[in-house]
């Protein structure tokens, strides 16, 4: 496995998130002289997207999460993201937090698989790089804050040889490989089976750098080419005209990790039948990891910006509902598999670890540096804080 595999598969499953958070808060937008106390606004969604993006790429926990390391686990890293989607005045219940971590994370294995060579997986993350800058392009300080994260970015993965990305891309389907949910963008582009099973197709686009099949050469000894033979490939395949820019402004080129939610379209994600059947073998959900509550420790560390603040009078804590309505989101609730939910988890860290101490500190500091991203909550509070794995 690769030990620069984790800032990689954040940014991205970010970004995704604020893809789909982004489209869900301006579906639900009323227009300032017509909203009502509990009603989003515009002003609200800027808000929202400024704090998450802000929490999201703060520099200290930056600079952890580029040292080079293993990745985390799924409960582990789910744990970040409930946190970081509640970093502002936004509360997602169970139900709709499970919707989206789904939607994020099969999005970003779909990108992976169709990437047509493994450094490619560098544009699809600069692609969401890009599109998390023009969330907040309003946002000097904020937008500072991306671009040092974009040029850490450069400065990792641009010298880093193709065997590495390719080390890189295994580690990230290994990660993804039991995740089958079926979303209905997919399913309706027929990209995606009843099953939760992608469909990948065997033409188009040849990886840059490489010719379209068709022509087998032999060589000598000598390395000269003694003989050529022509053959149909029976496919449609073609040539890219260029490659993607891998620096902080340029054409990608490649369209994996632009925003798909830009054209509004209704999303839905379902358990496929694979998937409910295969329950058991969901290990890693239901068997306790001894090294879980270590894990989660330091994440609660590196994320300790993100903690939820009872409701005051001064201030609303909205409520997202990522379903088309109430009951849909409570039936949700109810028929999702246990083994296939993911509780909030609330943390104590433990102060006996050099590492935690240390984090600790840092995370000490981020709070009184980033007063901003810490909205108290006015309202309900959907989101049930549990203890335990």
């Amino acid at each position: 496995m690769s030990l620069r595999t984790l800032p990689l598969l954040f940014i991205n499953l970010g970004g995704e998130m604020l893809y789909i958070l982004d489209q869900r808060l301006r579906a639900q937008n009323i227009p300032p002289d017509k909203a009502k106390k509990d009603d989003w606004t515009d002003q609200d969604r800027k808000r929202v997207m400024n704090d998450i993006i802000t929490t999201m790429f703060n520099k200290k926990f930056m600079e952890e999460l580029f040292k080079p390391q293993e990745l985390y686990s799924k409960k582990a890293l789910r744990t970040v993201f409930d946190r970081l989607a509640h970093a502002s005045i936004m509360r997602l219940n169970q139900a709709s937090m499970d919707k989206l971590y789904d939607l994020m994370t099969m999005a970003f294995k779909y990108q992976v698989l169709l990437c047509p060579r493994p450094k490619d997986i560098l544009l699809v993350t600069f692609n969401h790089m890009d599109a998390i800058k023009d969330f907040i392009r309003d946002s000097p300080s904020i937008l500072n804050q991306v671009d040092e994260t974009f040029r850490q970015l450069i400065e990792m993965y641009n010298c880093l040889p193709a065997g590495e990305f390719q080390l890189i891309r295994q580690t990230l389907l290994i990660f993804f490989q039991d995740m089958h949910i079926r979303v209905s963008i997919f399913l309706k582009d027929k990209v995606q089976n009843s099953n939760g099973r992608f469909v990948l197709p065997t033409t188009g686009p040849v990886p840059w750098g490489t010719e379209v099949p068709g022509v087998i050469r032999m060589f000598n000894h000598k390395g000269e080419e003694i003989k050529r033979i022509e053959f149909q490939n029976g496919g449609n395949y073609i040539s890219p005209l260029r490659s993607g820019c891998y620096e902080l402004y340029g054409d990608r080129v490649l369209k994996l990790g632009t925003n798909m939610y830009s054209v509004s379209r209704s999303v839905e994600t379902h358990m496929s039948g694979t998937l409910k059947s295969s329950a058991s073998h969901t290990k890693e959900n239901v068997v306790p990891n001894p090294l879980a509550k270590e894990e989660l420790n330091l994440l609660a560390q590196l994320i300790g910006g993100m903690e939820l603040k009872k409701p005051s009078s001064s201030d609303h804590a909205f409520r997202l509902n990522l379903f088309t309505n109430d009951e849909e989101e409570e039936y949700a609730a109810l028929t999702r598999p246990e083994e296939l939910s993911y509780n909030v988890i609330s943390i104590e860290a433990n102060k006996d670890h050099e590492r935690n101490k240390e984090l600790s500190r840092i995370m000490g500091e981020f709070r009184s540096e980033e007063t901003s991203i810490q909205s108290t909550s006015k309202g309900e509070d959907l989101l049930a804080l549990m203890d335990g794995l």
